[in-house]
């Protein structure tokens, strides 16, 4: 799932988010959140007035706990946006006074509670990702087919083997 763009959804509002492999963290799009929690008809200009109504109430910058990632704008082109890790986010929807701030939490709560699981017990990840599969329509071939891949991936990720072709491998044939 390394660098994976993808999109969440919050009470009909899509969530942009990117998956960076190296750190394994979910990074999340601050203006799909701003404009989630607070229906603002200008997202950008809310978080903009945000960051300084925060440095001059607390002293933080909100920038600090936030990344720049190429994410695809709604013109379709990708842009550079502000994006947290769920930590980050906590901190910034304290500072949106919102009723949707508190629902926002617990779905971040549910997601990383889950993932918690998933490290304790990775077979409840691979149940959740059939069911996700199932739920899309994807057949029971398709899914095994697919989980296998993974396996295959998996172990040779594990033993540090790659596969070469036939003509690099120096085989006989």
């Amino acid at each position: 799932m390394e660098n994976e763009l993808s999109l969440v959804v919050f009470e009909k509002h899509n969530i942009r988010r990117f998956y960076d492999g190296q750190d394994e963290t979910w990074y999340f799009s601050v203006i799909d959140v701003v404009g989630a929690l607070t229906d603002s008809v200008n997202p950008r200009d809310y978080w903009f007035k945000m960051k300084i109504r925060v440095k001059t109430e607390d002293g933080l910058e909100l920038s600090t706990i936030c990344r720049q990632l190429k994410m695809k704008a709604p013109d379709g082109k990708m842009r550079e946006t502000d994006c947290a890790a769920v930590r980050g986010l906590f901190r910034i929807i304290q500072s949106i006074p919102s009723p949707k701030a508190e629902p926002f939490k617990q779905w971040l709560a549910k997601v990383g509670y889950e993932r918690i699981q998933d490290m304790s017990d990775p077979a409840r990840s691979l149940d959740r990702a059939r069911e996700y599969w199932q739920q899309h329509g994807r057949s029971e071939k398709w899914i095994q087919q697919r989980m296998m891949g993974q396996e295959t991936r998996n172990k040779l990720r594990t033993t540090g083997k790659t596969m070469r072709s036939p003509a690099k491998a120096n085989l006989p044939f």
